[in-house]
């Protein structure tokens, strides 16, 4: 991804979601995307995968996936290659799932599409997928509102592992499940990464979720990157601002001898956003230019990149 921009648009005015976000990944690397609600999280990965509804449009930038552009593709080829090259587990697989079709005819639904598989081969590897997500094929007959929170979560990652794409997003996939739950799908989704050697792509607001098994962990706020790097340098601190506030919101461990410190303020507007840093109006740290001037993302270490005046 290069330089993306994604905003609302109407006759009068256009809100700017996403600002220039840029990464890269390559076979089994875990990008994690964090960033508080509004930060621009969902809409970057709308844009990634062009399915942005009016009035969200993309403004700028590239997106390619192993040599092919994505936002030069006509809408037929994107179709082909959505599930093929690039799955997505949604948020909500309750809202994603089709509510009168059993979980075995969505799934056959898919390989008929991608794959020409009918009849008995196309049940059997639906059987198989169920299977590989820890859930019994006698699920197939069973319709999305017979399942549980986590049981349909599983499903959304089998139908997304259905065709074995090489880049797997997921959107806050265990947002609405309990801790012993998200644990649960969490690992199965690492054992199959591990096993497949696909790369993903995890949003979430979580960053202490992320620090467990991300390979580089990239910030955003206000929709933009401030500050992207390898995980270590997380465990370690972070080093912009923002960064260091996220952490330090983190509960502490029950070993832990410290006390959360929230940020203050909110998230800025897409109406009325501040000049200068987008986080300089929280920032404990910030100085008179932090309010004139947008700092650029920059190098501070190998492979570490943040967006601070300051640094």
């Amino acid at each position: 991804m290069r330089r993306l921009s994604v905003a609302y648009q109407s006759a009068n005015e256009r809100l700017l979601a996403v600002q220039d976000v840029s990464f890269s990944l390559k076979p089994g690397d875990i990008l994690g995307i964090v960033g508080e609600s509004g930060s621009g999280k969902s809409t970057l990965i709308k844009g990634l995968l062009r399915i942005l509804q009016p009035p969200g449009v993309i403004t700028g930038g590239e997106v390619w996936l192993n040599g092919r552009d994505l936002l030069g593709l006509g809408e037929e080829a994107l179709r082909a290659l959505r599930w093929e090259e690039v799955a997505v587990v949604p948020q909500s697989a309750l809202n994603a799932l089709n509510p009168v079709l059993s979980i075995g005819e969505q799934m056959i639904d898919t390989l008929r599409a991608h794959r020409s598989m009918t009849g008995n081969a196309a049940r059997d590897h639906a059987r198989t997928l169920l299977e590989g997500v820890g859930l019994d094929p006698l699920h197939l007959d069973s319709y999305p509102h017979q399942l549980s929170g986590g049981m349909r979560q599983r499903v959304a990652l089998g139908l997304a592992l259905a065709l074995e794409p090489p880049l797997l997003i997921m959107d806050e996939p265990t947002t609405a499940l309990d801790v012993v739950i998200e644990r649960e799908i969490l690992q199965r989704v690492l054992t199959l990464q591990q096993r497949r050697g696909f790369a993903m792509i995890f949003i979430t607001h979580d960053v202490s979720l992320l620090m467990a098994f991300a390979t580089q962990i990239g910030v955003l706020y206000g929709g933009r990157m401030v500050e992207m790097g390898p995980v270590q340098a997380f465990r370690d601190g972070g080093i912009h601002p923002y960064t260091q506030g996220l952490l330090a919101a983190i509960p502490p461990a029950i070993d832990e001898d410290r006390t959360p410190v929230s940020i203050p303020g909110s998230p800025p507007s897409l109406t009325k956003p501040p000049t200068g840093c987008p986080f300089h109006p929280r920032c404990h740290l910030a100085e008179a230019r932090c309010s004139d001037a947008v700092p650029a993302l920059h190098a501070v270490a190998p492979d570490h990149e943040a967006a601070c005046h300051l640094l």
